[in-house]
């Protein structure tokens, strides 16, 4: 049992919140920000997060005819590079758990003329609607801090992966550079907030995305949760200082 499912209260950002309240608390953030939701991720990270995403694509040993899972997809950026690479032959199905997003992304795809092998899924990733052994490769980026029972999300991804297949994680962790943390921490909590307020019109949206990096776990113990979830060969590699990390897995 995950330590999560002892408890009655569970974080959003910096405060405590019953249990059941968080999805709809999370919910409402990504219906708030949804349409300016990829300027916000180039203004947010300088444009870097393209590259974090470029990284994640080409370790993901992605291939031509593979069903690959999207998890926490939003806008699509990884759907769209994954549904290039696995071709006709291939599936790549974008979920997510918030309808707005969801459908900003599936708009956002198919005006790309990104559709004919993009399945698009309303889904928690605590519960994944799919059989047992059905994706070659499973990806979450910049969503799992905002699940609530993390424990739970891993073992439903490592379920539903082929013997074989990869989970990846891509996720803002923790840096031990003091002046890089401090720098970060500014800009998190003084400029996030307002840069927020100014093109989404929404600061405590922003506030409370930038609350949740500090609250999501570090390194270490996120690679540990996915070896308690089943996953074998787990490692990371941090990125931009480890502002950000990628994490993956296998499923033996």
């Amino acid at each position: 049992m995950s330590e999560q499912n002892n408890k009655s209260t569970t974080d959003f950002g910096f405060r405590e919140v019953p249990v059941e309240d968080k999805v709809k608390r999370v919910a409402d953030v990504f219906h708030s920000v949804a349409g300016k939701y990829d300027l916000m991720n180039d203004l947010m990270s300088g444009g870097v997060h393209r590259l974090w995403k470029k990284l994640t694509i080409e370790q993901s040993g992605a291939r031509r005819g593979n069903t690959i899972l999207d998890i926490a997809g939003g806008t699509g950026d990884l759907t769209m590079r994954f549904s290039r690479i696995v071709g006709a032959d291939g599936k790549v199905v974008l979920a997510d758990i918030n309808d707005s997003m969801l459908k900003v992304g599936r708009d956002r795809l198919m005006d790309k003329g990104v559709a004919g092998n993009v399945e698009f899924v309303q889904a928690n990733a605590e519960c994944l609607p799919f059989p047992d052994n059905t994706f070659d490769i499973i990806t979450i980026a910049f969503g799992l801090r905002n699940v609530t029972d993390k424990d739970a999300a891993l073992r439903s991804m490592a379920r539903v992966l082929k013997p074989g297949g990869k989970v990846m994680v891509l996720e803002f962790s923790k840096t031990d550079n003091i002046a890089l943390t401090k720098l970060y921490d500014f800009y998190s909590f003084n400029i996030l907030p307002k840069m927020g307020q100014m093109i989404a019109g929404d600061a405590e949206s922003y506030q409370y995305l930038a609350e949740s990096i500090r609250m999501h776990p570090d390194q270490e113990t996120l690679k540990g949760m996915m070896q308690n979830a089943g996953l074998v060969n787990c490692k990371y590699q941090n990125m931009t200082g480890g502002i950000v990390a990628l994490h993956t897995g296998i499923k033996p």
